[in-house]
């Protein structure tokens, strides 16, 4: 079993989630000094990290038929709308028999919110099924996340292949 972290990061979600699951896990972030600091904050662990993509989404292209999970959690509002489609359309040809693509992230009920500080977008949850749908994927399942605070954005997970 092989997974894909996007927007990896120092690997928390790599280190928390995913190596206690998959046997082999790939990350990918824009950031190389994340992914250098990843080697360490991963530990013993980090042995079964199969590559480091240092590559914007934009531009990354998942090695076909590869992997059983595709995780991309907290990254795609620094995403265009076209890219984001894109990207994901070249996730589904990176997944194997069965796979499943995962995003996770912020979602606003109403109206999409754009960040000016770091020029990221919070969609709203239609735009976002609207965009999954765009990338002829289908959705299996979406799920909000329980007991975070009302104040803050509310966090989604869809999951689709």
């Amino acid at each position: 079993m092989y997974a894909l972290d996007c927007g990896a990061g120092i690997g928390r979600i790599t280190k928390r989630l995913l190596l206690p699951l998959f046997k082999k896990v790939d990350m990918v972030d824009v950031t190389d000094e994340f992914l250098s600091k990843a080697k360490s904050y991963l530990g013993e662990e980090g042995s079964r990290v199969g590559n480091y993509f240092c590559c914007g989404l934009q531009e990354f292209s998942p090695e076909p038929n590869r992997y059983d999970v595709i995780w991309i959690q907290w990254v795609i509002g620094h995403l265009t709308d076209e890219h984001l489609v894109d990207f994901l359309k070249r996730c589904s040809l990176g997944l194997r028999p069965n796979g499943i693509i995962v995003i996770k992230d912020n979602v606003t009920q109403d109206v999409s919110i754009m960040d000016d500080v770091d020029s990221s977008i919070c969609r709203d949850i239609d735009l976002v099924r609207k965009l999954i749908k765009q990338a002829g994927l289908s959705l299996l399942a979406v799920e909000r996340q329980e007991n975070f605070p009302d104040e803050i954005y509310h966090v989604f997970s869809f999951a689709m292949r």
